[in-house]
């Protein structure tokens, strides 16, 4: 362990005793179980939450040690949910003026429960997270997962609006200078029997082929992530999407 690393996770420590001495007043209040008292419980949670944000923003990036990293995690998880329901409890009370003795309960019992908490419940939920993040055969999944999510949602393309705007969209993403939709009608039905819309597209005079193809192709691949059937053609794509013609 560095000097530097050493170093941090004794301040760590003696953040988590100075955290501690808040839990026993925390109690005492709770205790109480009087909304009078809101403004200490409030104070509490306000200490608490800014000796977490010490810890997670100057001391635990320091930390390399999978022991230690796991022991500091394991009690910050305990911190943040407490945070959240004395966050929730201040708000309750400060809106509805009252609070269920029960509500005061369970929260005396969280904070009793502490210790077999943060070795049992936080521990278990921390074993997994830093498994899945230094673990390579973890990574490695996680990232095949996120790049097909990714790929996926790519041949999704949008999820918002009509298909005609989605489109449209497309068209002007990969470089249409102008796209009509127009009836299937206007075709000849050999090239498609189930056609219902025919989509043209064009580009600038001095763009090649190429692009024209590519146009082509992402409308045809959006269309079929919407199981729709498509043919591509020179200049347009043939579908059995029925869309709105332009006027």
């Amino acid at each position: 362990m560095s000097y530097i690393e050493k170093k941090y996770t004794n301040k760590i420590n003696e953040i988590f005793e100075d955290l501690a001495t808040l839990d026993s007043s925390l109690l005492n209040q709770l205790n109480k179980k009087s909304v009078k008292n809101i403004n200490e419980i409030a104070k509490i949670c306000a200490e608490c939450n800014k000796k977490i944000n010490l810890i997670l923003k100057k001391f635990y990036p320091e930390i390399k040690e999978m022991k230690d990293k796991l022991s500091i995690k394991s009690t910050l998880k305990f911190y943040y949910d407490l945070i959240n329901k004395l966050t929730d409890l201040v708000r309750n009370i400060e809106e509805f003026k009252k609070i269920d003795q029960e509500y005061y309960n369970k929260l005396i019992e969280f904070v009793n429960q502490k210790e077999e908490l943060i070795s049992g419940k936080y521990k278990m939920i921390c074993t997994q997270e830093l498994t899945a993040f230094y673990d390579k055969n973890s990574r490695d999944n996680l990232e095949r997962i996120l790049v097909e999510k990714i790929a996926r949602k790519n041949r999704e393309f949008f999820t918002f609006g009509s298909l005609e705007q989605e489109i449209r969209k497309i068209g002007e993403i990969t470089g249409a200078n102008h796209i009509s939709i127009k009836h299937a009608n206007k075709i000849n039905k050999e090239e498609m029997e189930s056609a219902k819309s025919l989509i043209i597209y064009t580009i600038s005079e001095h763009e090649s082929i190429d692009k024209l193809e590519k146009i082509g192709m992402e409308l045809k691949n959006f269309l079929e992530s919407k199981k729709y059937n498509a043919v591509i053609r020179p200049g347009f794509v043939i579908t059995n999407a029925e869309l709105l013609p332009d006027e």
